[in-house]
């Protein structure tokens, strides 16, 4: 994961920017995979780039901001169909579940072994 922050990348006043836009284009992708380990991962780099930002940021770096922005709630939406996803395959196993338990009440009862014989 190579960062535009890291070492080799820009170093002008809006390195900082390119860097966020960078990470948020990494966590869309690897929301988009379903990655989520690998984004709870991330989760301090962003912090850590979001706290190197100076207060004001230059007007040259709004449209970076907003695409970061964009981004972000992109990859927000994709966790929130990873998650529906997710609860809709547990009410299926649940629910799969009952039937099977449902149908195992209707089966006769089979004697027992004798286990001394």
């Amino acid at each position: 994961m190579k960062l535009a922050s890291a070492p080799g990348g820009s170093q002008g006043p809006l390195a900082p920017y390119e860097a966020i836009l960078e990470h948020a284009e990494l966590e869309l992708e690897l929301a988009g995979q379903g990655e989520v380990e690998s984004l709870i991962a991330l989760a301090a780099r962003w912090e850590e780039l979001a706290a190197a930002l100076p207060e004001r940021p230059p007007a040259a770096a709004a449209a970076l901001i907003e695409r970061a922005r964009l981004l972000h709630e992109r990859s927000r939406i994709e966790l929130l169909r990873l998650r529906d996803a997710l609860l809709s395959q547990l009410a299926t196993t649940a629910r799969a579940r009952r039937t099977a338990e449902g149908y195992a009440g209707q089966l006769p009862r089979r004697p027992r072994l004798d286990r001394n014989a």
